[in-house]
């Protein structure tokens, strides 16, 4: 039942809260909009205090398993995980350029799958352009791979992108099953991906890279180690009920124990490294768009997703799914379909994660990973406009969708 006064109030909130995190430089006052917003909200009585209580007890979890897992991420990279990685990939990819870019989009599309998009974006992409600069090969198909595979290549994994990890405990899958669902739709997104883009970029992929000569990179065994067993700790804990937060919360406290002991980092380091301004603007941003679902959008998106597993429905969620992602963001759009998408069953909510997470490259606003990605590339002058960004979009985003989407299809019938 659709309440105009309720949302006459949380609809500005959240696009205000929304337009603060994809404008500004400062999470602290997105998170401030958005925790400030949903406060007023419940106060005036426009959201009800015990669904909104309710909302941040049930993501809680999830937000907590998100700043390990940034944290995680931030002490690998300051063991020199991400600069040798990047080291061997221009070692072994030689002189081709080809080569180098097909290197590039394997390192991103892991990266993501096992670290989270937020490493990709953040971590990866400033050293695989700074790798790509010193051996003066074209910039843009890396950039492009990098940002891509961050949205496309986080179907794989619960772990690998915020939006799986809200969606996760309502599959009703173990981290197993919900990788092996995932793992041939994230296979397709990846290799359409990267025929699209290498057909794109075919002009920017020819001649030959310079020979650059850099001192080597040591071997980062220590955080190889961790990080191998984090994931290793992920598969081997789900058949025996262990959640991925303890895996996670346990390679992350090994790698700061290290740093700390050696002086290499401070604690004030590693709590920045877990974002908390971001941490409070999921909760503030939850509490906005259970509001809005409640005074009516629920009530739209049931008469407009079809029910069942069947291929066409599979299509159409997804479709729903990326239009709302580029309309009001990929976080809040998942947020909104998820009770629904639960109603329907688990294929249509894994449906829902690849409309989000592929349709999320179509637009900048698709998802708050593209406006960091845009910011990473500021400074260096290779941040892409909308307009190109979105022309990209175009070419690489339907095509993969309707891929991944079919290949969901197929998953669900091998696995059941």
């Amino acid at each position: 039942m659709v309440d105009p006064p309720a949302l006459a109030v949380t609809i500005p909130l959240l696009v205000l809260a929304l337009a603060v995190a994809l404008r500004g430089r400062d999470m602290l006052t997105a998170a401030s909009v958005a925790v400030l917003g949903g406060a007023f909200a419940v106060l005036i009585g426009a959201i009800g205090g015990g669904p909104a209580a309710d909302e941040v007890y049930d993501i809680a979890p999830t937000v907590v398993f998100l700043s390990i897992l940034l944290v995680l991420g931030h002490l690998a990279d300051a063991e020199g995980l991400f600069d040798w990685a990047a080291a061997v990939l221009a070692r072994r990819a030689g002189h081709a350029p080809v080569a180098t870019f097909r290197r590039v989009f394997v390192l991103a599309a892991v990266t993501t799958a096992i670290l989270s998009l937020d490493a990709t974006v953040v971590l990866l992409t400033p050293v695989i352009v700074a790798t790509i600069v010193r051996r003066r090969l074209a910039a843009r198909p890396q950039i492009y791979a990098c940002g891509h595979l961050a949205n496309s290549a986080s179907l794989l994994m619960p772990v690998s992108n915020l939006t799986n990890l809200l969606a996760f405990s309502a599959t009703g899958l173990s981290f197993l099953s919900f990788t092996a669902l995932m793992a041939l739709p994230w296979l397709v997104a990846v290799a359409v991906e990267y025929a699209v883009l290498r057909r794109i970029f075919a002009a920017d992929l020819t001649g030959q890279a310079a020979q650059v000569l850099t001192e080597p990179h040591p071997t980062p065994w220590w955080a190889l180690a961790v990080v191998a067993l984090t994931v290793a700790g992920f598969a081997v804990g789900s058949p025996i009920g262990l959640a991925p937060v303890w895996p996670a919360a346990a390679g992350a406290m090994v790698l700061a124990l290290r740093r700390l002991v050696r002086r290499t980092s401070s604690v004030n380091d590693i709590i920045e490294s877990a974002n908390l301004p971001f941490a409070l603007f999921i909760f503030g941003l939850a509490v906005l768009v259970r509001g809005v679902a409640e005074s009516g959008l629920s009530d739209l998106l049931s008469a407009i997703l079809p029910t069942g597993d069947s291929l066409g429905a599979l299509l159409a969620v997804a479709g729903v799914a990326a239009v709302l992602a580029n309309l009001v963001n990929n976080l809040p759009a998942t947020l909104a379909l998820l009770p629904v998408a639960t109603l329907i069953g688990t294929p249509a909510i894994l449906a829902v994660l690849i409309g989000v997470n592929v349709g999320a490259n179509l637009t900048y606003v698709g998802s708050l990973a593209n406006l960091l990605w845009r910011r990473v590339l500021a400074p260096s002058g290779d941040a892409p406009s909308a307009t190109s960004f979105t022309a990209i979009g175009l070419l690489t985003v339907p095509l993969t969708l309707i891929a991944a989407t079919v290949a969901l299809w197929i998953s669900v019938r091998i696995w059941g």
